[in-house]
Formats: structure tokens, C-alpha cells, sequence
């Protein structure tokens, strides 16, 4: 019993590493830090959002199968519309709830800042959920890799995709008649990020595959850096 609980500890400590290690890196960004509490409650419903995502994920794919639609295309609705949005929107929909009517967002960049904070949360709920049917295999190298992967890889674009939408948001803080049209814009925009990124990994050859992934990522972390200069530019914050 207790080499079980052992096991299960050390495979959720590396399937939250990832995040958590982005976390800090991401949260420096902040010149006036978010309290810790509501970063917790953030990063813990992006977790649970997960749960929602497996559902809707599955019940579009079933939908989907039962079209008369080509393969190519029900690959392309998949990844794009029942993977991509469909993480997108409940990462979004986190900060919705938790955090646009609350009193402590109250700088542009915080938009940014819980964005990515729900999107950590939500990719350490992924790597568990890749890890735990591994806890009993004994395959540890397998852990240590995984961990590593989506360490560089699946949890690097949750952060990125959704601070492209954080950055739409902060942005909205000066044009606030234009708010939806902003975060409508920020999903398209990061559910393109996200298509095409799993795109790259599931449909092309290993090397390209590499190749594609590396350059937008690299292209969605400048671009976030960029937003993050840009907010706090804008509200004379350096």
C-alpha cells in the first residue's frame, strides 16, 4: 500500500513539474505580483477543466465519425475544432468565471498572467491523466521522458496559446467596447496555434515534425513576449 502511494506521488510530482516549472518562469513576468490564493484556485480549475474536455473531446469525435465526411477532413474538424477550440474555450472559460469581474484584475497583464496560470493547470491535468495508467508499469524512463517532452512540447503551447488569448483580453482593457470581438479574436487565434500543433506531431514525418513544432512554438513565445512588453507599455508600466 505504501509502495503504491509512493508510486502515485512520485508520477503526479512529474506530471505537475512541467507546469509548475513554466509557472514560476511565466509569473515573474508580473511587476505586481497576483495573490497566491487566487493563482492556486486558477491553476486547480484549469486542472478540473480537463475533465469537461475528455467528455465534449469524445462525444465530437462520435459525432463526427457518423458524418459522411472525408478522412481528411473529420482529421482536420478533430484537431482543430474537437481538440483545439475545445481546450481553448475551457481555459478561457476558467478565467471567465473566475476572474474578469474580480477586483484583483486590475492590470492589463493579469489578463495574460491568469491565462497562462489555467492553462499550466489544465496541462498538468493532461500529463496526469497521460501518466497514471503508467503508475504500476515500473517503466520509469518512460516517466522521466514524457515529463521532459511535455515539459518542451504540449505544456509550453497550453501556456502559449492561452496567453495569445490573455494578450487580446489585456488588450480589451483599452478598447472595452470591443471585448468579445477581442476575445473572439484571441480564441481564433490561439485555436490555430493549437491545430496546427498537434497537426505537426500526429500527421507529419518525424523530422519535419520536429522542425514544424519547434518553429511555432518559438514564433508563439516571441510573439507572447511581445504582448507582455506591449500591455504593460500601454499602461505606463515597466
Amino acid at each position: 500500500m505504501s509502495y503504491s502511494i509512493l508510486n502515485y506521488s512520485i508520477y503526479i510530482f512529474f506530471g505537475a513539474l512541467p507546469s509548475i516549472l513554466w509557472l514560476q518562469f511565466y509569473l515573474r513576468k508580473d511587476v505586481k505580483p497576483e495573490p497566491k490564493l487566487m493563482i492556486l484556485k486558477v491553476f486547480f480549475l484549469g486542472i478540473l477543466a480537463t475533465v469537461p474536455a475528455i467528455f465534449l473531446e469524445t462525444a465530437f469525435f462520435e459525432k463526427i465519425n457518423t458524418l459522411n465526411l472525408s478522412e481528411p477532413f473529420i482529421l482536420f474538424l478533430n484537431m482543430f475544432l474537437g481538440v483545439a477550440l475545445v481546450e481553448e474555450f475551457l481555459k478561457f472559460f476558467v478565467i471567465k468565471e473566475m476572474v474578469l469581474d474580480n477586483p484583483e484584475f486590475d492590470e492589463p497583464v493579469d489578463a495574460m498572467i491568469y491565462m497562462i496560470v489555467a492553462a499550466l493547470g489544465f496541462a498538468a491535468g493532461e500529463n496526469l491523466l497521460i501518466l497514471f495508467p503508467l503508475v504500476n508499469s515500473g517503466i520509469w524512463e518512460e516517466l522521466f521522458e514524457i515529463s521532459l517532452l511535455r515539459f518542451l512540447g504540449a505544456t509550453f503551447l497550453h501556456a502559449l496559446s492561452s496567453g495569445i488569448i490573455g494578450f487580446f483580453i489585456g488588450i480589451s482593457f483599452f478598447e472595452k467596447e470591443k471585448r468579445e470581438k477581442l476575445i473572439f479574436q484571441g480564441l481564433c487565434f490561439a485555436t490555430i496555434l493549437h491545430g496546427f500543433y498537434n497537426f505537426s506531431i500526429i500527421k507529419m514525418e518525424k523530422g519535419l515534425k520536429m522542425i514544424s513544432a519547434f518553429f511555432l512554438l518559438m514564433t508563439a513565445a516571441v510573439f507572447i513576449s511581445f504582448g507582455f512588453k506591449k500591455l504593460k507599455r500601454m499602461a505606463g508600466v515597466e
